[in-house]
């Protein structure tokens, strides 16, 4: 069975780990929180991926020799679960991230602020 797909989406899914942990971005943050929101929005596009494949739009197509072949639901392979996660923690980081950058940026821009000019000065 082929586990390239699955062992590359691991090692982003890891990488994304070093960098919430580093920064305390989303899961690092608050765990209980980032983990309902990565929850829902797993089990959102989870939804959406059974509704596409009862309805005849979305479809596994022919076995991919990267891939492992297991199946989680008709026409649905474990590696879309990880890559549903990659997508929503990869979300949820860069949405964390631009909030922190912008915030810093307000800060530092505002009046009185160690780094920002003084009104009237």
């Amino acid at each position: 069975m082929g586990l390239v797909y699955l062992t590359c989406l691991l090692v982003s899914l890891g990488c994304l780990g070093l960098v919430d942990h580093r920064w305390r971005l989303f899961v690092w943050r608050d765990p209980r929180r980032a983990l309902v929101v990565l929850a829902v929005g797993i089990g959102f596009f989870l939804a959406w991926d059974v509704v596409g494949i009862t309805t005849g739009i979305f479809f596994r197509g022919v076995g991919s020799h990267l891939m492992t072949g297991v199946l989680v639901g008709p026409e649905l392979p474990l590696e879309e679960v990880f890559f549903l996660l990659l997508l929503c923690w990869c979300t949820m980081l860069s949405v964390s991230g631009a909030h922190r950058v912008l915030t810093l940026r307000r800060r530092a821009q505002a009046p009185g602020s160690a780094t920002g000019k003084v009104r009237g000065a």
